[in-house]
């Protein structure tokens, strides 16, 4: 237990938060609520969309939004390890699971770093890439994740469930993560992904290996993996790790609440650049900011923009039209990607998307999210683009950079907006995707075609003096003739001259 005399009065009786909430399932099709203690993923009475809310959230209005943000900002002091990560904000993400059962691997508190003056003037406006890719198993999905394992734990705890499996289907990142989750739990859960076959980096691929599941790779694009999880997921004794599961949104809403914090709580200026796959991580940050502004946190919203390739823009082509009323929604049929998590012609999360895009907006008084579409080019170049300018951005960040660009050339966010954008994984998932860039090696289905100035390949050093090689070191007279010759051939080629 913490010193409380360290912290100001009005936030200790808030620190360490008790179980409490009232959470229910709510479907987006019907209106039916179903309690959580069991594993549902979609309505059973109408087989609708399911959001998670608490009946009981009343209680949380009760404290001014100033003191939230001091709970919040004082509570980041803790040492308490069912308080650390995206269950920081305890209260707002699943308040019934108790502290014990919380399962934190280190996820969440991303920084969000500034782009240099270079890029900011490239670009033509001041932004910043939240680096989720520096989340456990280097991707964005941990939040979720946390969430949904800590609320699983909890279940089988105090129901005396026994082992569970988990399953999901992924284009990498879901998989990787729900591994790693699941092996921390070994006791409890096991783990089994479905991945459409030749469609994962190799890097993705060995997470999940790593971590124990049960791996298999299956014919067809995600959204054929997704069918058959679901499948599963109705008709047998599973745990669905998809972010159909509804706690999965309450974990990566924590992404808002850092954007936040980590701008003391102030995001009227910010516009919020989102990639768009399954349409999970725009609703989580869509419901996030309404959430803080429900009690008082934040005084306005933030632009939230949604971005797609025009090789998988299902939700891009649904907002296309301008009417509400003569919308309608149409899956497409994806072509290949560089950005896989965002390969996905129909989104199981669009219901969702639906309804908070319309609330979102008339809470803010005005139209607050846009879809923008970008191509495949645009989304490599400006990965690699970030990466030269000293960031860690995989191509789902180069796809959000894209899309600022065009949304700043479109004249869609406003003179003093500032942007965040969302970084989802780590580069080095994606150095498959960056050397086939180097070599020009890009099936033409993608797209691509390498632009010279982003080229990089390494360069061999050969001098002619005899060379030295693993298990066989050179002698003293022969090193220094070898360091002096390659050191002279380097100086030659980078154009040094000597002191």
């Amino acid at each position: 237990m913490p010193n409380m005399e360290r912290y100001p009065e009005h936030v200790r009786p808030f620190l360490i938060p008790e179980p409490a909430g009232d959470m229910v399932y709510v479907c987006l099709d019907c209106g039916q609520t179903h309690p959580t203690d069991d594993l549902l993923y979609t309505c059973p009475g109408c087989g609708g969309v399911l959001l998670i809310e608490d009946r009981d959230f009343d209680r949380l209005t009760k404290i001014p939004g100033r003191t939230w943000q001091d709970i919040f900002d004082f509570r980041r002091t803790l040492n308490h390890p069912g308080l650390r990560g995206v269950f920081n904000y305890h209260e707002l993400v699943a308040p019934n699971v108790p502290l014990e059962d919380v399962i934190y691997l280190g996820e969440g508190h991303t920084p969000i770093i500034q782009a240099n003056e270079a890029l900011a003037a490239e670009v033509g406006r001041t932004f910043y890439f939240k680096n989720d890719g520096q989340n456990p198993s280097a991707s964005f999905k941990d939040r979720g994740m946390a969430c949904a394992l800590s609320c699983l734990n909890h279940l089988v705890r105090s129901k005396n469930l026994g082992k569970v499996l988990a399953v999901c289907a992924s284009t990498g990142d879901t998989s990787a993560s729900a591994a790693l989750y699941a092996a921390y739990l070994s006791d409890k859960v096991a783990s089994a992904v479905l991945l459409p076959a030749g469609k994962v980096t190799p890097a993705q691929l060995g997470q999940p290996l790593a971590a124990g599941a049960r791996v298999f790779e299956i014919p067809g694009v995600f959204d054929d993996a997704m069918k058959v999880v679901e499948e599963l997921s109705d008709n047998y004794h599973v745990a669905l790790l998809n972010s159909k599961n509804a706690w999965r949104i309450r974990g990566q809403e924590t992404y808002s609440y850092e954007v936040a914090q980590w701008f003391d709580w102030d995001v009227s200026d910010k516009a919020v650049f989102v990639p768009i796959g399954n349409a999970g991580n725009i609703t989580a940050v869509m419901a996030g900011f309404l959430t803080l502004i429900k009690l008082g946190i934040i005084d306005g919203l933030p632009r939230i923009v949604g971005v797609q390739s025009e090789h998988a823009d299902p939700v891009y082509r649904y907002y296309l039209e301008p009417d509400e009323e003569k919308r309608v929604w149409q899956p497409v049929t994806v072509r290949p990607s560089v950005a896989q998590a965002a390969m996905i012609g129909n989104p199981v999360s669009m219901p969702r998307v639906i309804r908070l895009v319309r609330e979102y907006n008339q809470r803010a008084g005005q139209k607050r999210v846009n879809v923008v579409q970008v191509t495949e080019q645009a989304i490599m170049d400006n990965m690699l683009l970030a990466n030269r300018n000293g960031h860690i951005v995989c191509t789902q960040g180069g796809e959000c950079l894209a899309g600022l660009r065009r949304a700043h050339a479109d004249g869609v966010l406003s003179a003093g907006e500032e942007a965040v954008l969302d970084a989802t994984a780590h580069a080095l998932k994606f150095a498959d995707f960056m050397q086939m860039y180097f070599d020009d090696a890009f099936d033409p289905a993608f797209g691509i075609t390498p632009r010279e100035e982003l080229k990089n390949r390494p360069e061999s050093i050969a001098p002619e003096v005899e060379c030295p090689a693993p298990g066989r070191p050179l002698e003293d007279e022969k090193f220094r003739a070898f360091v002096e010759a390659t050191a002279a051939m380097v100086a030659r080629k980078l154009g040094l001259r000597k002191k």
